[in-house]
Order: C-alpha cells, then structure tokens, then sequence
C-alpha cells in the first residue's frame, strides 16, 4: 500500500471503545503521513456505486450535440465539457487543459440568501435521456454526505475533540458531486506536453470521498518527499483525502496531498475510467479557525468557507 493505508472501517461502527480509538487513530497518523486512506466497511451498497457508473457511463455515451444542451461552467450543475478545466492552475502550474468531461450536481436546499444560493445551492439538472440518473444520483449523494459526516465525527475522535467539533458546521452544507469521465486515447489522440487527466493539485475542502476504476492513467499521489506513487486499489475501498480547507483547520498537523490523474497512455489506447468524486466542505458561512497547539501546528488568519472555495474554484477556470 506504500504511504497510503487501508483501514476498516467496521470496528468503528460496530466495535468498543478500544476498537473506535484505534481506527480514529490509524486516521489521525494516514491524515498526518499521507493525506489519504483507504477505507472499506462504510456500508454504502456496491450496487449503488455500480449503477450510479453505469448511468453516468450512458450519459458520456450520448452524441456531443446531445450533452452540449448540457453544458455549464465550472462551479455550474450540469456538464463541463473538455477543456474548462485546468487543476493545476490552483497551484500556480501552468498545464494545457485536463483531459476529461465531468457531470456535476450537488447541494440544492437553498438558505434563502440570493446571491449565495445561485452559487452554492444551484438547482440540480439531470439529463432526460439517462431518466434513472437522476434519482440515483441523489440517492448516492445521500449515501456520501452521510459517510462524509461520519468522517467528520472519527477526525474529532482523531483529535481528542468533542464528537461535534466539525459536524456542528455541516447542518447545511455545501458540497459537489463530480463525474470525472477520463475517454480514451483513441478519443483524445496523444496528450500535449504537460497535460494530464487531472493535473497535480490538491482538493479545497474538507474531505473528499472517491469511488475511482484502476488504470494505467490512473491516481497518483505526492509523497511527503516529493514523489509521485501509484494510489493502490480495491475495488471494495473509497479513497478518502482532506482538502484544503480541513488541512488549515487542523492548523496543519493533516496533509491536504498533491494528487493527480495521469493521461491516457500508449500502452492503453482504448482505457476511458469513471471516477465518482463527492467534495464535502461546510456550513457557507462557517468560520474556519486552526486548531491551536498541540493539536495545530500552524496558525492561519480565520476564513469563511465559502469565500475561501470560491476563490479556489476562479483558479481553476480555464478562459
């Protein structure tokens, strides 16, 4: 697994107190060494993550003209068609456009607030052609801010905070719900010098939930030294990781990991991955304040959330 570990997330839900402290643990030191965990036992249905990537897969299937009726900038619900995107621009890297086309949807339960709402809380359009997508989309988003909360509550128990420490700034959260389509070579013809599925970044919020294929241009992680390694796989895990946001939170004792998606290799030409991506942040008007030592390590001015992810998201806009 080299620095990424897989944890089972079972004793959590069902062991005693010694087994809760020990999982809480393993995620305090993953979160410190790596950034990113595996983790199995979270009790969302494989028949839930399959059917989600079979109708999204029917989506990306769909003639360009069709999807174009679609298509939505990014922080918009809908489809982000190719070349809107350059991750790496959130870092300061000039790369050429990501080699992708995504779907996106997210929080649409409005807080009555206007201008927040037609950003953060943006009805939700689901394609007619793929009726079913619609409701099993939702029905998944359920399922991850569920398991997102509960990630939140094993970080607390990680610290040695009260239980609520992060969930009291999720009541109505904002988050994303991203279908990465990564098409084949054979599709995108040779990538450009550079240019990648994904670019290296890191994520902006608090925890990121991913249910990702295995491939040749698959996931890579950063090391603490610096070098990029192969994410492992299991087809029964998530790949967990915090963002930004969760990294200055904890005064910077959690890694928020440079990752990237690499591009579709010679060796491969007809491999095309779907990558079910959910990105929980908080509250849009929550206060994020590190974490004082000995828990922190680094003390950052306060933000509020949404201002914070909104200037990460402008970075990221290709034009």
């Amino acid at each position: 697994m080299g620095s990424v570990p897989l944890i089972d997330l079972a004793p959590w839900f069902d062991g005693t107190a010694r087994d809760r402290a020990d999982v809480a643990a393993r995620v305090d030191r993953a979160l410190q060494d790596s950034g990113f965990l595996l983790v199995t036992g979270h009790g969302v249905p494989d028949e839930l993550r399959a059917r989600t990537r079979e109708l999204s897969r029917a989506f990306f299937a769909l003639p360009q003209e069709v999807k174009a009726r679609y298509s939505v900038s990014v922080g918009g619900r809908g489809w982000l068609p190719p070349g809107v995107e350059a991750n790496g621009y959130a870092e300061g890297t000039e790369t050429p456009p990501d080699l992708k086309e995504s779907y996106s949807a997210g929080a649409e339960a409005t807080v009555g607030i206007p201008e927040v709402d037609s950003f953060w809380f943006q009805p939700n359009v689901f394609p007619a052609e793929v009726p079913e997508l619609a409701a099993t989309a939702r029905e998944y988003m359920t399922r991850m801010r569920s398991l997102s909360d509960e990630l939140l509550t094993v970080f607390a128990a990680a610290l040695d905070l009260e239980p609520a420490h992060f969930t009291r700034h999720t009541g109505h959260p904002t988050y994303t719900f991203n279908v990465n389509w990564y098409p084949p070579m054979t599709r995108v013809g040779t990538p450009e010098s550079g240019q990648f599925r994904i670019g290296p970044h890191t994520d902006f919020g608090t925890v990121t939930v991913l249910d990702r294929e295995a491939g040749v241009g698959g996931l890579q992680v950063c090391t603490s030294d610096g070098e990029w390694e192969d994410a492992p796989f299991d087809p029964a895990a998530f790949t967990i990781n915090i963002g930004d946001l969760m990294a200055r939170w904890t005064g910077d004792r959690w890694r928020s990991t440079r990752h990237r998606v690499l591009p579709p290799h010679a060796s491969a030409p007809d491999e095309d991955l779907v990558s079910l991506i959910f990105f929980y942040e908080t509250d849009h008007d929550a206060r994020i304040d590190s974490l004082a030592p000995p828990r922190g390590r680094t003390s950052h001015p306060p933000v509020v959330a949404s201002e914070y992810l909104r200037g990460k998201l402008d970075a990221i806009t290709v034009g």
